[in-house]
């Protein structure tokens, strides 16, 4: 039997849910200003994969630079709780859609890019 990619998607949480979006998992480190949880329709939260506090100001401070935020990101993801959540995650993606939602205005140049391309090898 062929291996078939994954299918990964990343969504802004406060878009509506959508039928196909399989499994919804929120991977930013604090709930999304504005939105009850119900509208969320959020089936996971693994705040062990979401970056840093401290990464994350960095990031968004004076100083911050993309592909530096990523070298770190990808550290952290090698601690060991952020590591079993992202296996698990692959396990997920192997039977199911996995859609990845964050409140991040420009996911193209966020944690969420990282993450994806960690799930679909």
């Amino acid at each position: 039997m062929p291996a078939t990619t994954p299918d990964v998607r990343v969504r802004r949480v406060y878009d509506p849910p959508s039928p196909d979006d399989g499994v919804r998992v929120l991977v930013d480190r604090l709930w999304p200003r504005g939105l009850a949880k119900a509208d969320a329709r959020v089936d996971e939260w693994p705040k062990a994969l979401t970056p840093s506090t401290e990464l994350r100001r960095w990031y968004h401070g004076p100083d911050g630079d993309y592909d530096e935020f990523r070298r770190r990101y990808e550290t952290e993801l090698e601690a060991p709780e952020a590591a079993a959540s992202l296996a698990r995650l692959r396990t997920l993606a192997e039977t199911r859609t996995l859609t990845l939602l964050t409140a991040t205005k420009d996911p193209e140049t966020s944690h969420t890019t990282v993450l994806k391309e960690q799930l679909t090898p």
